[in-house]
Formats: structure tokens, C-alpha cells, sequence
């Protein structure tokens, strides 16, 4: 795993709400869209152990620039057109830095 550089790195933690009983294809879309982005460190997808229809997206990225290329891929753009007709809304949105350390 590429080294992390506090300086520069890129963070996010967001929330997406699928619509009722869409989560797990949700999940998938978002799945096959996040392989081989350059400049990505982590991608992460988390369901929300409070809410059927919630999943928590982590991320972190060597830079905000590569985060921004990614939303250019291919995949990525198949992906979100996938998604975009069984996303209900968007939560809660972060932009996070290491706190110190190594994170």
C-alpha cells in the first residue's frame, strides 16, 4: 500500500440512502465502479448497522486532484449512472484529515 502523505492527502466520509430495499444493489454498483482508480488508497463500503437503506462510503486518496480524475473513469461514470435511479439522497459529508501519526 502507497505510503500516505499528511500534507497532501485526500479524505471523505459520506453517506448515501438507497431507496427502500435497493442498499445491497446499491453496494454493488458502488463496488464495481471503485477497481483500479489511480491515486486511491482506500475505498471502503460500510452498511449502516442503524438504517436498511443507509451505506457509509470511506475514502482517501494521495491527493484531492486524483479523487477528482476518478469521477472522469470509465467505470466510475458507469457506475454513478447505474446508481444515480436508486440513490434516495445523500447524508451527512466530510472532508478528513489524519489526526497525527500514522493513520
Amino acid at each position: 500500500m502507497e505510503e500516505i502523505d499528511p500534507g497532501t492527502a485526500y479524505a471523505l466520509i459520506g453517506q448515501i440512502m438507497a431507496a427502500p430495499g435497493k442498499r445491497e444493489e446499491l453496494i454493488d454498483y458502488l463496488a464495481q465502479g471503485s477497481h483500479a482508480m489511480p491515486g486511491n488508497l482506500a475505498y471502503q463500503i460500510w452498511r449502516d448497522k442503524a438504517d436498511e437503506n443507509s451505506v457509509w462510503i470511506t475514502e482517501v486518496w494521495r491527493d484531492e486532484a486524483a479523487h477528482k480524475a476518478s469521477l472522469a473513469l470509465p467505470q466510475v461514470q458507469e457506475a454513478i449512472a447505474k446508481a444515480r435511479p436508486i440513490i434516495a439522497g445523500f447524508g451527512a459529508r466530510a472532508e478528513v484529515e489524519p489526526a497525527g501519526g500514522k493513520p
